[in-house]
């Protein structure tokens, strides 16, 4: 994939400067619970399929130690179910981008293999979020002018 092969660490540029953007945009109708364990298990496929945005780790001034963040960092946006499939099925089209989804079948499965083999039997699964990372212009022509998730 070519994103991953020439990403550039700069984490001494403002991420709008960045020539990659990351982007979760997560069906804004689900309750907040579900809205966040989406963001959060898009956040662990990511950082573990783009290993390279998380940035160092740091140390305060009273000498507490801080995990790395992602140094891109992410805009989490809202849309409507509708919107969220669209931008799935295009950006899925797209072969510069990372894409990850979080599928409904997966929160309502309590075993990780029962939702894999719940997924190999759904032809078109509905979406509660999908996660975009890539170019910033791809990124943004897919996410358009979606607000952020309120």
């Amino acid at each position: 994939m070519i994103v991953l092969d020439e990403l550039e660490r700069r984490s001494d540029l403002p991420t709008k400067k960045l020539a990659v953007k990351w982007a979760i945009v997560i069906d804004r109708d689900l309750p907040r619970g579900l809205q966040a364990n989406a963001a959060a298990c898009l956040a662990a496929s990511v950082g573990a399929t783009v290993p390279a945005i998380v940035g160092s780790g740091g140390v305060d001034a009273a000498g507490l130690a801080h995990s790395g963040l992602p140094w891109t960092g992410c805009a989490v946006l809202g849309a409507p179910a509708a919107i969220l499939r669209r931008i799935r099925t295009d950006a899925a089209a797209e072969p510069g981008l990372v894409v990850a989804d979080m599928a409904n079948i997966a929160q309502r499965a309590d075993v990780y293999d029962e939702y894999l083999a719940e997924l190999a039997r759904t032809d078109e699964p509905s979406y509660y979020a999908v996660s975009l990372f890539g170019p910033r212009a791809l990124v943004e022509r897919l996410t358009g002018r979606l607000p952020l998730l309120r």
